[in-house]
C-alpha cells in the first residue's frame, strides 16, 4: 500500500511537471511572443515562470512529496529547502546583538523595496552596503527574527551571514521529530533567556535558485566552514562560552535544553553576559 501510495504522489508530480511546462513555453510565451518582440516576450516569460509559476508548482509538488514529513532544513518561501541548520546559541535578544557588534558583525536591513533597491545597486556598482537586507527563510512557520552579517570585500556579493530564530527555552525541550515543534511560530519575549537556532552561509556571489531560476546569492557548499568561522569570531573576542559539537542524531544538552536533533553536525554554544 505505501509503494502504491508514493506511485500515485510521484505520478502527480509529474503530471504537474508536464502541465507547468506546457503553460509556460505554450500558452504564456506564446500569447506573449503574438504581441511583444521576442526578446521582451523572453523576458515576460521568464518573470511569470521563475516569479509566479515554478514557485507554486514546486510548493504543490513538494505538498504531495512530504505530506506529513518533519523539515531538516529551513524553507525558502518557494517551500525549497533552504539552508540548514548548523548552530545554536543560548541568551537574551540584546546580548545576541551585542556578541555580533562587538565581532564586527552589522544587523541586516527588513527586506523591502528601498532596502532591495539600494542592495540591487550595490551590486551591480560593487559599492558598500554593510547593513545589506537577507531574503527570507522559514522556520518554526515564521521568517528569521533576526540576521547578522560581514562583509567581504566593498560589496553585498560577498559575505558572512547568519539567520537567527528564537525558540522558548522550555519548548526547545521537545524532540524535533515533533511536527509541532516545527510549526510552533511563537517568538519569546525580547530580554528572554531564548535558544537561537542559526543558519549559517557565506555568499560568493550571484547565481540563480535552483528549478525556478530565481537571481540570487551564490553560496559556500560547505556550511560547517561558515559555522566554525562564526564561532572562532565569537570566542576569540571572549563572547561566548565553550562551543560543544553534536553530530547527527545525539541529543544536544545546552542547559536546560537537553536534546535536539538535526540532519546535520550543530555547535552549540552560551553567550557570556
Amino acid at each position: 500500500m505505501r509503494l502504491l501510495i508514493l506511485l500515485i504522489r510521484r505520478l502527480l508530480v509529474f503530471g504537474l511537471g508536464v502541465v507547468t511546462v506546457y503553460l509556460i513555453a505554450f500558452v504564456f510565451f506564446d500569447f506573449a511572443d503574438k504581441r511583444l518582440p521576442w526578446i521582451f516576450a523572453l523576458a515576460v516569460t521568464y518573470g511569470l515562470a521563475a516569479y509566479g509559476i515554478l514557485p507554486r508548482a514546486l510548493r504543490m509538488g513538494l505538498k504531495i512529496l512530504k505530506r506529513g514529513h518533519v523539515p531538516t532544513y529551513t524553507i525558502t518561501a518557494d517551500g525549497l529547502p533552504g539552508d540548514p541548520v548548523n548552530l545554536a546559541l543560548v541568551g537574551a535578544l540584546p546580548q545576541l546583538k551585542a556578541a555580533f557588534a562587538a565581532a564586527g558583525w552589522s544587523e541586516a536591513d527588513q527586506l523591502g523595496l528601498a532596502s532591495s533597491w539600494r542592495m540591487a545597486r550595490a551590486f551591480l556598482l560593487k559599492s558598500p552596503y554593510p547593513t545589506a537586507p537577507f531574503s527570507t527563510l522559514f522556520l518554526f512557520g515564521r521568517g528569521q527574527d533576526i540576521g547578522f552579517q560581514k562583509p567581504i570585500g566593498d560589496s553585498p556579493r560577498q559575505r558572512h551571514h547568519v539567520r537567527f530564530w528564537a525558540m522558548n527555552i522550555l519548548r526547545a525541550e521537545a524532540t524535533l521529530d515533533s511536527a509541532d515543534f516545527w510549526l510552533n511560530a511563537d517568538r519569546p519575549a525580547e530580554n528572554e533567556k531564548a535558544l537561537w537556532l542559526g543558519a549559517a552561509t557565506r555568499d560568493t556571489g550571484i547565481s540563480l535558485t535552483r528549478l525556478t531560476f530565481q537571481i540570487t546569492h551564490a553560496t559556500d557548499s560547505d556550511t560547517n566552514l561558515e559555522r566554525d568561522y562564526i564561532f572562532a569570531e565569537l570566542q576569540r573576542r571572549q563572547l561566548i562560552g565553550d562551543v560543544r559539537s553534536h553530530l547527527p542524531g545525539e541529543r544536544v544538552s545546552i542547559g536546560k535544553v537537553n536534546h535536539y536533533v538535526t540532519d546535520g553536525e550543530v555547535s552549540v554554544a552560551t553567550l557570556l553576559e
